[in-house]
């Protein structure tokens, strides 16, 4: 699995022209799943999302993890991440777990977020969405975990 993940003060999600989602400072995460994951990869790779030290200290370094600043998750499904672009100029998504499968693992994520910490909020699988966000910093960080 794959988490894209940026260090907000802001984002949110229109579905529709509705907002579906918003958080204030915290983590705006783009997440995908790929052929072969399973639970246990959308586990570790929470794990690792919400201990990872993104916001800084009293000394300014970056030693704090989302859940040490109770900040804002935005969880956003996000099926291009797995994109295969070493050729041509067209990706190719045949790296993406398939949609079902997608939407399974994205919801387990989301429902272990959800058990995990306080503030969790989500874009909306398959939806065509606009996503809008302030980077801060700007922070951005690619994580991966891959099944074994």
């Amino acid at each position: 699995m794959i988490a894209l993940l940026q260090r907000v003060s802001s984002a949110s999600v229109v579905v529709d022209g509705a907002t579906i989602g918003a958080i204030e400072a915290g983590l705006m995460v783009l997440v995908c799943a790929e052929r072969g994951d399973t639970e246990k990869e959308a586990d570790i790779l929470l794990a690792k999302l919400l201990g990872y030290r993104v916001f800084g200290d009293d000394a300014g370094k970056m030693n704090r993890s989302v859940a040490d600043v109770a900040g804002g998750l935005l969880l956003v499904p996000q099926f291009t991440l797995a994109a295969d672009t070493r050729s041509g100029t067209r990706p190719s998504l045949t790296p993406a777990a398939a949609p079902a499968d997608g939407l399974r693992l994205f919801s387990h994520f989301v429902a272990q977020a959800k058990l995990k910490h306080p503030v969790v909020q989500t874009g909306q699988f398959g939806a065509d969405m606009k996503v809008t966000l302030t980077n801060d910093g700007p922070v951005t960080f690619w994580l991966q975990v891959n099944p074994k």
